[in-house]
């Protein structure tokens, strides 16, 4: 093969606005983990968007690739796990285990897929230098070839028309995690960002302040934490939010301080099993749930805000009780009948 691992993947930059000009491709921006696969006859290498093997966490993946008809290739796309018709990034993180036998068990009860998106090489000839408008012509052909029986390796779709492209945006937020929008007329740039942008739809919802956490080494607000009252009536612990000022935490730390009162959170609390725990995760200040707030987010999964939100505004006119988690729980699944074989 002429390409070896690791490759920088091609990166993008992120913007406000889908573009609207001439010479743009429009892909979905999948919901999952980046992955270049390599395959040379039986060598089969999965490589992480850091340049890190793969293949150990997604064996499933690995086989699938092994098994295409083509025998020498490099491609790029994204690693998602659907799970009941919809993509989920719990089962994906759950996949980076140090247990091989936990790893088979996960990706027996839920196998990964591998959505591709762009073809790199194919025996020895490589396509980096070719525009995207050829190098994607060059992928329909090979997935037309090869992904017949390969259920878990699949095509992502592409357009040109931005109409489609809108629609496609309107569906973040599920399955998928923004638009992404790539120059025709550009080569594969490896490790760059000037080719290809991205588009993502932040959203606002209006959330319950639980409690607060103190900054490593100071005794100022560092975090506050973020509720909503799910349908069992308890407030849940759903992210945080630590944008601040050192000015701002001042104030925050002397206004939260004198609401301290437990027990802040009735349903799930910060410090509980989570693939976003970190070793200070159990430490934290419950407060009473009186203080409403509106946050800025970008995407919510598994419960959670998947990651830290930017204050809107203070909502001094909102009831707690109306801060309910049917503002961010969307329906997922109806990205996938986008796939192809």
């Amino acid at each position: 093969m002429l390409l070896k691992p690791p490759l920088p993947p091609m990166e993008a930059r992120s913007v406000e606005q889908i573009p609207t000009e001439d010479g743009w491709q429009y892909e979905p921006k999948w919901d999952g983990f980046r992955c270049i696969a390599f395959r040379d006859d039986e060598q089969v290498y999965l490589q992480s968007k850091n340049g890190q093997p793969f293949a150990r966490y997604f064996p499933d993946v690995a086989n699938a690739v092994g098994a295409l008809a083509a025998k020498q290739f490099v491609a790029d796309g994204e690693l998602v796990v659907p799970v009941s018709g919809a993509l989920s990034f719990d089962e994906l993180q759950l996949r980076l285990h140090p247990a091989a036998s936990r790893v088979a068990k996960l990706a027996k009860a839920h196998p990964a897929t591998y959505i591709v998106f762009d073809l790199l090489a194919v025996k020895d000839g490589s396509y980096l230098k070719q525009p995207l408008r050829e190098r994607r012509q060059l992928l329909e052909e090979f997935a037309r070839t090869s992904f017949k029986s390969a259920g878990n390796v699949r095509l992502s779709p592409a357009t040109t028309d931005l109409e489609i492209a809108r629609a496609w945006f309107k569906k973040t937020g599920g399955d998928l995690d923004g638009i992404m929008a790539k120059r025709l007329d550009a080569a594969y740039a490896s490790g760059e960002r000037t080719a290809a942008v991205k588009v993502k739809q932040i959203r606002t919802a209006d959330c319950v302040i639980g409690g607060f956490r103190y900054a490593t080494g100071a005794r100022v607000i560092g975090s506050l934490l973020l509720g909503l009252y799910g349908e069992d009536g308890l407030l849940h612990h759903v992210g945080f939010t630590s944008a601040f000022t050192k000015q701002q935490r001042r104030e925050l730390t002397t206004k939260f301080e004198a609401l301290k009162k437990k027990p802040g959170f009735t349903g799930n609390a910060p410090g509980g099993p989570s693939r976003w725990s970190t070793e200070r995760t159990g430490e934290w200040e419950p407060v009473d749930p009186r203080i409403v707030v509106e946050v800025a987010y970008d995407h919510f999964t598994g419960g959670r805000f998947r990651h830290g939100t930017k204050i809107v505004r203070w909502r001094s006119d909102k009831d707690p009780r109306q801060c309910t988690i049917d503002q961010v729980e969307h329906r997922e699944g109806k990205s996938l009948k986008l796939l192809q074989r």
